[in-house]
């Protein structure tokens, strides 16, 4: 069975000649993350079930069901999904649609996500006066209008390897509450020194940029199937009230309702004899930046 690079591989979209082509996937068993690597095309990176994880050098976008993180043509990144997957990759050659020049995650409708599921179903080598063409502009003009429902998903990475290890720690263990000071003095810096240094490398003070971490942890946990509870004491957090408080105060809903809404039916895939998943990644660890 291919792996999801494989599958990139197999289904090249920079060698397609249609300017929009699509592509279903389903992560069965296990999980595995793509190595950097590139399109000439922008990608739409659409989580139908689970949760993906999209990494570039200049931060990390988390995409919960029903949405999806949108990487801009050219641009180095590497995906991550969660166990038992299900996501659609859409590709658009540049120029073919207004998207936004920067990676960001969307919120998507459901109509939305029926077209580019349906699309990933057509043989991808139509042509420009054929059905599939008029279902392609139809999608992309829907996409376009989409960008006003951008999430604040995102995670930016700061260069610095120390900075990036304790970004890797505070993920790993989230549930560490020590203070701006104690980090400070693991990096032989002063509290007000190290609050500097985080705000100069990620553009957010240690405090927000420590919940912006937590969100990335708790989304994955939801998506994955954890409760409610399960992710608040992971995170180390006195009460659920508590937690959830945070999450309405990031994302405008409660965890269960967030991920309750993003549930919905999935578009079912064709069932041809000779079809299967395109790949079967290694099992999901917890989310940690490289």
């Amino acid at each position: 069975m291919p792996t999801l690079y494989a599958s990139l591989v197999e289904h090249d979209p920079d060698r397609l000649a249609a300017a929009v082509t699509a592509l279903r996937v389903h992560t069965s068993e296990q999980e595995r993350e793509t190595p950097f690597h590139t399109h000439r095309k922008g990608q739409l990176v659409v989580a139908l079930h689970g949760a993906v994880t999209c990494e570039t050098a200049q931060g990390m976008w988390i995409v919960p069901p029903q949405s999806a993180v949108w990487i801009p043509p050219g641009v180095p990144h590497s995906n991550r999904v969660t166990l038992d997957g299900q996501l659609c990759f859409l590709f658009i050659a540049a120029g073919s649609a207004r998207m936004p020049a920067t990676c960001c995650t969307l919120a998507l409708n459901a109509l939305l996500i029926q077209m580019i599921c349906h699309l990933a179903d057509l043989p991808p080598d139509y042509g420009p006066h054929e059905r599939t063409a008029r279902l392609a502009a139809v999608l992309v003009e829907e996409l376009e209008h989409s960008q006003r429902h951008a999430l604040p998903l995102h995670l930016p990475m700061p260069q610095n390897s120390r900075l990036r290890e304790v970004a890797r720690q505070l993920a790993e263990h989230p549930a560490d509450r020590s203070t701006v000071a104690q980090w400070g003095r693991r990096q032989a810096m002063s509290e007000r020194s190290f609050a500097r240094f985080v705000q100069a490398e990620t553009g957010m003070s240690f405090g927000r940029w420590r919940r912006q971490i937590h969100l990335m942890v708790a989304l994955q946990g939801l998506a994955s199937g954890s409760s409610v509870q399960r992710v608040s004491q992971d995170l180390g957090y006195d009460s659920v009230s508590a937690f959830i408080t945070m999450f309405k105060k990031t994302l405008g809903k409660s965890p269960a309702r967030y991920i309750a809404q993003r549930h919905t039916t999935l578009p079912a895939a064709p069932q041809a004899a000779d079809s299967a998943p395109y790949f079967q990644p290694k099992r999901p660890t917890s989310w940690k930046p490289n």
